[in-house]
C-alpha cells in the first residue's frame, strides 16, 4: 500500500464484478512469499481461472475475450 496501479485496475474491472470473483492477494505479506518473488516487481497481475492473464495494467479486450470463453466453457 498504496498501489495506484491497483486501485486503477480494479475500477476498471468494476463492470464485470458480477460475471467473476476478484480475489486480491497482498504479496506482501509472510504467507504469500512465493507470490512476492514471482511477481514483486510486476503488480499488478491477473490470473483468471487459475491462469496468468495480464500484469501491470488491464488488457480490457483480452480480458473480455478470455471472460467470456470460461463463460462458454462453463454453459
Amino acid at each position: 500500500k498504496p498501489c495506484p496501479l491497483c486501485d486503477e485496475a480494479k475500477e476498471m474491472l468494476e463492470p464485470y464484478k458480477k460475471r467473476f470473483i476478484l480475489q486480491e492477494v497482498d504479496i506482501t505479506l509472510p504467507e504469500n512469499s512465493s507470490w512476492y518473488e514471482k511477481y514483486k516487481y510486476d503488480i499488478p497481475v491477473f490470473h483468471l481461472n487459475g491462469k496468468f492473464l495480464m500484469k501491470h495494467r488491464v488488457d480490457i479486450t483480452k480480458f473480455e475475450n478470455q471472460l467470456a470463453k470460461l463463460e462458454l466453457q462453463n454453459d
